[in-house]
């Protein structure tokens, strides 16, 4: 006798045979479980459209669905055959993680003008697409992160590592502010390095070292003599362009959304004397220039590696050349306050609200200073020599 009744069990206990065959669901006409002669089996409904068209689809495999799951299924397959629709409503096709990431450069980076738009674009091309490009972004689970992270971190190192971290989490937080439903897989701990604020100021006998190997280092060692003479900010010397500065005075030009710069400077010797001995190349705007015919010099990594093996100095960042010219304006006696606007740090409190002098002269006379103690410790020298006086003729 047939069945009157078909649970999951019931499903699990038909065998296979010679030729394919469909068992009938006693309880929802035009419901089948098709049995393939390995074994496997599969809900499959049936009905006709309103041609008259015999239609068949397939519901789900037995071994992925319950009977339960499988009738409400086929129940809404049949009412769509018999409307003339496509059995299964066509979902649409799940957003990779490109299309999510490429949406993020174009709504939030580009739109926003963020700085970091390059270095973003080059660590998603480089360690996130060849791995993640196809993958269904809310399909990205936790795990996935840190697997990603710990083959950054074997191979480029913990800080690479933490600033991919750091754009995954702002794709993820974007994302998340667009869809109630997402909930991003980055939590606090996920970081590879820990956050070190670094104190390293070169000494006397460094900034020679550095100072002498730089004169020998083509447009890498000239972009380290201008940073450590002007304390200004690695980007903005690397762009410098030779419209920046007229009758010695580098204007530095400063997007709204940027960190502070120096504003006017009246440029000292020892940063004259590095743009005098550059050469226009081209037509390239820039004094340091790149590779490309309008580029600056952006080789930092590789020129770094190469000259740290011609000097032989403890750990060194080119940041520290900053933070090393800002330590010897307060050695030279320069006031706090005027050193700190010629790096371009923001002014706390009501002083950095209402006083808009530009302090032009005083932060002139603040490059001065550091321009007379780099030359007093790049010829040590200098400062134990006393000139002779003439002796007067009898």
């Amino acid at each position: 006798m047939r069945r009157k009744t078909l649970s999951d069990a019931g499903v699990a206990d038909l065998k296979g045979k010679a030729a394919r065959y469909t068992f009938p669901d006693p309880e929802l006409r035009g419901h089948y479980v098709r049995v393939m002669p390995s074994g496997a089996k599969s809900f499959v409904a049936v009905s006709r459209d309103p041609n008259g068209k015999q239609v068949w689809a397939t519901i789900g495999a037995s071994d992925m669905m319950g009977i339960d799951k499988a009738r409400e299924d086929a129940r809404e397959a049949i009412k769509r055959i018999r409307a003339g629709l496509p059995p299964i409503e066509q979902k649409a096709a799940a957003d990779t993680f490109r299309v999510v990431a490429e949406n993020y450069l174009k709504r939030h980076v580009a739109a926003k003008g963020l700085l970091s738009e390059k270095e973003i674009k080059r660590c998603l091309d480089v360690y996130v697409f060849p791995k993640w490009e196809t993958r269904e972004f809310i399909g990205i689970r936790r795990g996935d992160v840190a697997k990603l992270l710990d083959e950054i971190e074997d191979g480029n190192g913990a800080r690479q590592a933490d600033m991919v971290l750091a754009i995954i989490r702002g794709i993820c937080n974007w994302y998340a502010a667009r869809n109630e439903d997402y909930v991003s897989p980055i939590v606090r701990g996920m970081r590879r390095a820990a956050p070190v604020k670094r104190e390293r100021v070169l000494t006397d006998d460094e900034i020679r070292a550095i100072w002498q190997q730089a004169g020998m280092a083509g447009t890498f060692g000239d972009f380290l003599r201008f940073a450590l003479a002007t304390a200004q900010r690695r980007e903005k010397v690397m762009t410098l362009r030779w419209d920046d500065v007229s009758d010695g005075v580098w204007r530095i030009p400063s997007d709204d959304r940027e960190k502070g710069t120096g504003g006017e400077l009246k440029l000292p010797d020892l940063a004259l004397d590095v743009i005098k001995a550059r050469s226009k190349v081209g037509e390239n705007p820039h004094v340091f220039t790149g590779r490309t015919k309008d580029g600056y010099f952006n080789g930092m990594s590789r020129s770094k590696v190469a000259f740290d093996e011609k000097v032989v100095i403890d750990h060194w960042t080119i940041h520290d050349l900053r933070r090393t010219a800002r330590s010897l304006m307060a050695r030279a006696g320069v006031a706090s306050d005027t050193a700190e606007r010629v790096m371009g740090h923001a002014i706390d409190g009501v002083e950095g609200v209402y006083n808009r002098h530009r302090y032009q002269d005083e932060k002139a006379s603040a490059l001065a200073s550091l321009n007379v103690l780099l030359k007093t410790i790049l010829n040590p020298s200098a400062k134990n020599v006393v000139p002779m006086k003439r002796r007067a003729r009898k």
